[in-house]
């Protein structure tokens, strides 16, 4: 009977595949953003942002959440449009606590460049693209169980498709917006050496659905559904015979409730008609 179990266990761990990704989902994540907005006479637009994250499972160990939040975001935009079609900008972000996306424990500092695309398809559905590359400083350092990096490049491409339904005589009146995004990040590393950590090809995914609410035209709100995964890479542990037992390519998985609220401040005697993007930006 002995020697069975011995020969259980080690044809368990013979069938064990580091290079095969483990697939863990997590507890829900909650995440409200409240966004401010104002409309620029040319149709720019400045944006100020702050959301606050929190899991839904109970951490214990006497942890304790600062606003009652995991993480806590600041962020100021802008954006210039050069057509209906093209805009670029900049972002300036800065985030205290723990991030699952980047696996950086700690403050950071984000300085963003973004470039987006937006155009109709068919149907009314308009099709946008956005793609940004930003660098993570980090300003102070809290270890929790994962690498703190002192800075690092990341770039995002976000795609999505959405289809706006006006519900009231007015433009600028009562509509819904459903939307789908598809987002993808990745750390760059222009020089990589053989110390470094080794990390997969894309590190985050984002597929988000969501349904925009424009009450008014200084008031919308976005609720909003995501699976949010983070995918990692950790070292490979073997038995006493050289078998691996644990460790290699894991997709942690967080499934993820928003809410957006965004209050738009227009220009007083601005006639531009302004394209008014997503909660999303």
């Amino acid at each position: 009977m002995v020697g069975g179990l011995l020969a259980a266990g080690h044809s368990a761990s013979a069938q064990y595949d580091p290079n095969v990704a483990k697939r863990y989902v997590q507890r829900t994540e909650l995440w409200p953003e409240l966004q401010g907005e104002l409309g620029l006479k040319n149709g720019d637009y400045l944006l100020l942002t702050l959301r606050g994250e929190r899991s839904t499972a109970d951490y214990g160990f006497g942890a304790t959440r600062s606003l009652g939040f995991d993480t806590r975001r600041v962020a100021l935009a802008y954006e210039h449009f050069w057509n209906p079609n093209w805009s670029w900008g900049g972002t300036l972000r800065y985030e205290s606590d723990a991030s699952f996306e980047t696996n950086t424990y700690g403050d950071l500092l984000v300085p963003e460049l973004l470039l987006r695309h937006r155009s109709t398809i068919f149907g009314g559905l308009t099709f946008g693209q956005r793609l940004g590359v930003e660098r993570q400083i980090l300003l102070s350092r809290r270890y929790l169980g994962g690498p703190n990096p002192d800075g690092q490049f990341w770039t995002r491409l976000r795609v999505d498709v959405e289809r706006l339904f006006p519900l009231s005589s007015t433009d600028q009146g009562f509509a819904l917006r459903p939307r789908l995004s598809y987002a993808a990040s990745t750390h760059l590393r222009f020089q990589k050496s053989d110390t470094d950590v080794a990390e997969r090809t894309i590190q985050w995914t984002s597929l988000r659905g969501e349904v925009g609410v424009r009450l008014a035209p200084a008031i919308d709100l976005t609720p909003w559904f995501a699976y949010q995964t983070q995918y990692a890479q950790s070292l490979v542990f073997t038995d006493i015979n050289g078998n691996p037992v644990s460790g290699g390519k894991a997709n942690h998985v967080y499934p993820t409730l928003g809410l957006d609220v965004r209050f738009t401040i227009p220009v007083a005697g601005d006639k531009t008609e302004r394209m008014q993007l997503p909660t999303q930006h």
